[in-house]
């Protein structure tokens, strides 16, 4: 045997060792076996590197140092869940459901483990790359660090996909904490608060051998990609334990929502029995076909919803109430607590959101109250106790003016929230509105995070937004904490948005009620700044899904001189006004005022590929069908229903040829 072919059979042989003990619990040689076995292929692969392989066994130990963490775009978007908290949402969700499906409807559950959520690329059996959820659209490339998890297999087996993605949590389990902890305390450190936090903040690490000292582990359930040989959720789970994945095997079949509620409240008591943290059930419906149909909404899949366990609650007293200002000028009020510890962390701020809220609940300065988090991760107060109320105690009366500028507060009619109107000299307004125009989803300028940004605004270099692109680095480099390659970083990341579309410039600007989604169909529609600003409130109207309160806020915002001045400069230093030529010459009017409904399997285009068609051709795509539904592309499978549906609408009913023929 030669030595090429000595280093493939320990890698092999280490593999199998490794899925063997990390995946599937069940070692079959002992860890100094295995040890050995592991220095003699470092020992070769460190004589011979021209054997190299990005995911030998050997890199598992760590070693790489990643000084900055590249942001990366997700090919599928990670999107967050919708929450239930009875068995009434839940009937509600099913109610929603077989509205928009045709025929029987089964459910996966899996237990919900709180963790830091991960999508795994893998080409041709081996992973390519490991990217945090960021913000859904992007995150961070931590392939280096997730590399040294060991239930996180680098080479698959099986009969997988060439290319595919599959999602998960790193978690750190109890007993790994519990020891890491043990640990730091001996050496005089502080513990670390909870395992979720703690597995989140080791995957930026920068040296991966510290990452490689923790026990994390990967927990995997959902695979994403084109042309997938697999019909269920509960399939998609098998497939992935096949492939050698860490898939949790609590995971339940389910025929009907009272099963579901069964496996909930089985649960709800045995997961204080678990190795990790769960707060929840995840229910999806288990058919794929049936999940494309359901679609999304704007930020969450129609088809899954949270079952979240019932919070942990804690009492503890209100010192002050303070006022915090946000960057639309809106009054956030916020309790003051004597800090005390909830499901794993200090806890010792809470939102009161608003004048009613604290009215509603009559919460005063010096009250007992009752905090849980929301969903297990905002606090929130729930309630006062009344019996510990002192004698002397008075109602809150709510601010007047603005705590930062002083300016007298305007609360509109019909609205919860108190305003400060001071929009250009308020303090946390500017530094709110440039922090948001850099943020991630918006111009996501590299080198430029939010306390920079006050700092700028502090030392009166930036204004608004159009002051970015003139900063420069002499300007820079005497600012606290501002060496000369972090000011040149700054300079260039400025420089670098220029390049960001028109659709996320538009988010960027912090218009009112302008959304990501709304600015899509905004840029989408009016395809130029200059003919949405000079759009009126009737002609925005007419535009799919804006109502007249986005109407109104945006004929405000450009109504306002100061604001088209910024513009304008913004245009003068090439920053993205305008849908690029290129995303103008995949698009049409072709389907402009039709509606199609997308039912069943397509054989030349895939489901999304057909909507986005629909979108690029200026169509609009809904999830049911109306009298209002100008098609229905039919492809496999459609359900009679729909079919039923559509001929009593009247509806026509095309091929996707003749959908394809119709946008040639």
């Amino acid at each position: 045997m030669n030595i090429e072919q000595q280093i493939i059979q320990l890698r092999t042989e280490l593999r199998e060792h490794n899925y063997n003990y990390y995946v599937l619990d069940n070692p079959t040689i002992s860890d100094y076996e295995f040890d050995i076995k592991l220095k003699e292929l470092q020992a070769l692969e460190a004589a011979h590197p021209e054997f190299y392989d990005a995911n030998s066994p050997t890199l598992r130990v760590g070693g790489e140092v990643t000084k900055n963490f590249e942001t990366v775009a997700h090919t599928y978007r990670m999107y967050s869940l919708d929450n239930s908290y009875s068995k009434e949402d839940l009937e509600d969700w099913e109610k929603r459901i077989k509205k928009l499906v045709d025929g029987d409807v089964t459910y996966t559950c899996e237990l919900k483990y709180d963790g830091a959520s991960m999508s795994l690329t893998y080409e041709d059996g081996k992973l390519l790359r490991a990217v945090t959820r960021g913000d859904g659209f992007q995150g961070d490339d931590v392939t280096t660090n997730v590399k040294t998890i060991k239930s996180v297999p680098l080479q698959l087996k099986g009969d997988y996909p060439s290319l595919f993605e599959i999602r998960g949590e790193i978690v750190l389990p109890f007993a790994g904490f519990e020891k890491m902890n043990a640990e730091r305390i001996d050496i005089g450190e502080e513990p670390y608060r909870n395992p979720r936090n703690t597995a989140s903040g080791s995957l930026k690490l920068q040296d991966s051998t510290e990452v490689a000292k923790r026990p994390l582990e990967c927990l995997l359930y959902s695979i994403k990609g084109e042309r997938l040989p697999i019909k269920t959720q509960f399939e998609n789970l098998e497939k992935a334990r096949q492939w050698g994945f860490k898939v949790p095997k609590e995971a339940k079949l389910a025929k009907s929502i009272d099963e579901v509620l069964k496996f909930i409240n089985y649960w709800d008591v045995e997961r204080h029995n678990l190795p990790y943290e769960t707060d929840g059930v995840v229910v999806k419906v288990n058919d794929l076909q049936q999940q494309e149909e359901l679609g999304y909404t704007a930020k969450a899949p129609r088809w899954a919803m949270a079952y979240k366990f019932k919070a942990e609650q804690v009492s503890t007293v209100l010192n002050e109430i303070t006022y915090q200002v946000g960057r639309t000028g809106a009054i956030t009020p916020v309790a003051n607590l004597e800090p005390v510890e909830l499901a794993g962390t200090i806890v010792k701020r809470a939102s009161l959101h608003n004048a009613d809220q604290i009215a509603k609940l009559d919460i005063r300065e010096g009250d007992t109250v009752f905090v849980e988090k929301g969903g297990e991760i905002i606090p929130k107060i729930i309630a006062v106790d009344f019996t510990k109320r002192k004698e002397d105690s008075s109602p809150t009366q709510y601010i007047e003016n603005c705590p930062e500028c002083s300016t007298e507060l305007i609360r509109k009619e019909g609205e919860a929230q108190h305003y400060c109107p001071n929009v250009e000299g308020c303090p946390p307004q500017i530094i709110g509105r440039i922090q948001h125009f850099i943020s991630r989803k918006a111009m996501d300028i590299e080198g430029l995070g939010g306390e920079t940004v006050a700092l700028l605004v502090n030392n009166q270099l930036i204004y608004n937004y159009a002051d970015l692109y003139e900063l420069t680095v002499a300007q820079l480099i005497p600012l606290e904490r501002m060496a000369e390659k972090s000011a040149e970083n700054l300079v260039a990341g400025v420089g670098a948005s220029k390049e960001i579309p028109f659709e996320r410039v538009l988010f960027a600007l912090g218009i009112r009620y302008v959304g990501e989604t709304v600015a899509k169909k905004l840029a989408k529609h009016y395809k130029t700044i200059d003919a949405l600003a000079d759009a009126s409130e009737e002609e925005l109207i007419t535009v799919d899904e804006i109502g007249g309160r986005i109407a109104e806020s945006v004929v405000a915002f450009f109504s306002e001189e100061k604001n088209r001045e910024i513009i304008d400069r913004l245009k003068n230093y090439g920053v993205q006004l305008e849908i690029s030529a290129e995303k103008l010459a995949n698009q049409t009017d072709t389907l402009q005022g039709s509606t199609f409904v997308v039912s069943g399997v397509f054989s030349k285009v895939s489901r999304t590929e057909l909507k986005k068609l629909i979108e690029d051709n200026g169509g609009k795509v809904s999830g049911s069908i109306s009298g209002k539904t100008s098609y229905v592309v039919a492809g496999e499978n459609m359900g009679p229903s729909k079919k039923t549906k559509a001929e009593g609408f009247g509806v026509p009913i095309i091929t996707e040829d003749d959908f394809l023929q119709m946008i040639s």
